[in-house]
């Protein structure tokens, strides 16, 4: 079976293409791939295949096995895949999701996609739909005890849940023990499916630091959906400006919240690491 692997900013899957290729246990094979020791080394498995309703079809699962309903850096790197592969010509791509259609700009150069700006769909901010336990019409710097500290959190879905916390420093942010209180977050009983936990510093108006624990597959060097999440959770904040530039491990991502639209922009770049065969 042939696959290749890419990242978005650091944050690498597996990509098989399943135009060609069968995948019959996708959660099974993405716990092998991922693994960095035995396995390919990897944040998950994505598939790319047919759509009835789009030009394609994102299937993803995470490391540990569990299936995702999106993900925007590996998005980004599908429409690099599906375009620099010859299985499009068009630079303006529809891909289906578990989350949703979602509709790709490709920034093409010397014949190769270099970037993409991927529109996310409007943020989802209602709680139950997040989903959270929690009351109200949004959680917006919510007090809440998670492990044996307080936090203030802000949860928006982009697809799939997020749940957002302001750290006072650039360096609480880089030094928090995040394998430790990721955890906490992503299993916590007030989040039902579990939840993505980001940890955040507002650098300026404009630019903001964040790390990401993602529920099912740990540290990832970036999370699109959590970076547009952010954004979001920062500008409900008052916080920053509604187009922001998000630094996260691997990279960093552009995010617009287009107020009169209702719609989330995210542009970054996508790279293809290398092909290979699983025997």
């Amino acid at each position: 079976m042939k696959f290749t692997k890419m990242h978005g900013i650091g944050n690498d899957y597996v990509y098989i293409n399943c135009l060609e290729e069968t995948v019959n246990n996708p959660s099974e094979l993405s716990v092998f791939v991922s693994d960095r020791h035995k396995g390919i080394g990897s944040d998950g498995l994505v598939l790319i295949k047919a759509s009835d309703v789009a030009d394609f079809r994102m299937d993803m699962f995470n490391a540990d096995g569990s299936q995702s309903q999106m993900c925007g850096n590996a998005i980004r790197c599908v429409g690099k895949y599906v375009y620099d592969r010859g299985l499009t010509n068009k630079t303006e791509v529809s891909v289906e999701t578990l989350a949703g259609i979602k509709y790709l700009s490709l920034l093409v150069k010397n014949n190769k996609v270099e970037t993409v700006k991927v529109n996310m769909g409007a943020p989802i901010l209602k709680p139950a739909l997040i989903p959270t336990t929690l009351d109200g019409d949004t959680v917006v710097a919510r007090p809440v005890t998670i492990g044996d500290k307080e936090y203030h959190i802000t949860c928006v879905s982009m697809g799939n849940p997020h749940c957002v916390t302001y750290m006072d420093s650039e360096d609480e942010v880089m030094n928090l023990e995040i394998d430790k209180v990721g955890p906490l977050f992503e299993n916590n009983e007030i989040f039902p499916e579990r939840v993505n936990a980001e940890f955040v510093k507002v650098i300026d108006r404009n630019t903001l630091l964040m790390r990401v624990w993602e529920r099912g597959s740990g540290e990832t060097m970036a999370c699109g959906t959590g970076a547009c999440a952010v954004a979001v959770a920062t500008m409900l904040n008052g916080l920053c400006e509604d187009s922001v530039t998000v630094k996260l491990l691997g990279g960093d991502l552009k995010i617009t919240w287009d107020k009169k639209s209702d719609l989330v922009y995210m542009e970054g770049s996508a790279t293809t690491v290398f092909d290979g065969v699983l025997v």
